[in-house]
């Protein structure tokens, strides 16, 4: 696409006029693609204010700015009227500290984190990289907890650990959040995989399957089971243990500890998914949600609970 004069002032006008500027799927508080909304964490955590420029309501401005900064993706991130990059160099720049210094900030102050790595996780890494010559595992962990772990060289920044024979490196930008993070390996089939135990981890909803939920019921486990379903669904068939959500429920739940075991079921799994995130937003630290919902409890706990 070839700049017109009009968009082109445009963009200069957004670019220079503003100490920063974001071009991103969505807003700030709505971003619209992983990318934007992770280059957002990262601006978060380091500004208060700056301007973010939505390119899906604007095809031209979507098309323009890749012409008008040579740069073929989105989001771009423009700095005192400087280009300076996407979501990979921004990530990048963050985790080194240059970004503090693009930006005027001065460098904060960070701790060295402690990451501890298993036997079984050591051993994985062993098997699956026998010879890493001057390279070491790197570790990230975004804004929102998720986890990247990758081979490569030391960089700027980083802080270089060593755990079970194991040397890892980590970011600036992760290392308070890194901090207590243990590295485990799990082998359980499809579950085979490493695993990550953080205790700076906001509460999330986890899954739990039938054949657990019965366990637990059984051994008389302090659990509530909430039926998110209608109550037509509840005539046709029901978990014994589960009371309903609805009014009723509903100041049930909310009577609770916020550290009650909680585990919300439908009839497949989507519906009851959202409550519980909700539960989680609400504050409460221990929820599940059933996987397969009462279908699966049918198939897998109890054959006499009807299938619809």
């Amino acid at each position: 696409m070839s700049l017109d004069a009009p968009l082109r002032q445009e963009l200069d006008e957004l670019t220079k006029g503003n100490p920063v500027v974001l071009f991103m799927k969505g807003n700030r508080r709505f971003p619209q693609c992983g990318f934007s909304a992770r280059v957002v964490g990262i601006l978060d955590d380091v500004l208060d204010e700056y301007v973010t420029v939505d390119v899906l309501s604007r095809a031209d401005v979507r098309a323009g700015i890749k012409d008008y900064s040579d740069w073929p993706t989105l989001p771009q991130l423009y700095i005192n009227g400087e280009f300076v990059g996407g979501c990979d160099i921004i990530t990048e720049m963050a985790g080194s500290g240059d970004l503090y210094t693009t930006l005027g900030i001065e460098l904060p102050e960070v701790s060295e984190p402690t990451v501890t790595v298993t036997e079984a996780a050591a051993k994985a890494f062993q098997e699956a990289a026998p010879d890493l010559g001057d390279q070491v595992i790197r570790i990230k962990v975004s804004d929102t907890y998720q986890y990247q772990m990758d081979i490569g060289p030391q960089s700027k920044g980083d802080f270089v650990l060593e755990s079970a024979g194991i040397t890892l490196a980590v970011d600036r930008f992760s290392a308070a959040r890194a901090d207590g993070l243990v590295i485990d390996f799990l082998a359980e089939g499809p579950r085979t995989g490493f695993k990550m135990e953080n205790p700076n981890e906001p509460a999330r909803v986890e899954e739990i399957t039938p054949p657990q939920l019965k366990s637990w019921l059984d051994t008389g486990k302090d659990v509530e089971l909430f039926d998110v379903r209608t109550a037509e669904e509840r005539v046709t068939a029901t978990i014994a243990a589960a009371r309903h959500l609805d009014s009723d429920g509903q100041a049930h739940l909310q009577s609770l500890a916020k550290d009650s075991v909680i585990v919300f079921h439908c009839h497949h799994g989507g519906r009851s998914q959202a409550a519980a995130e909700q539960a989680v937003e609400a504050g409460y630290t221990a929820v599940y949600n059933l996987r397969g919902g009462i279908d699966m409890w049918s198939q897998q706990v109890d054959p006499s609970v009807p299938r619809y």
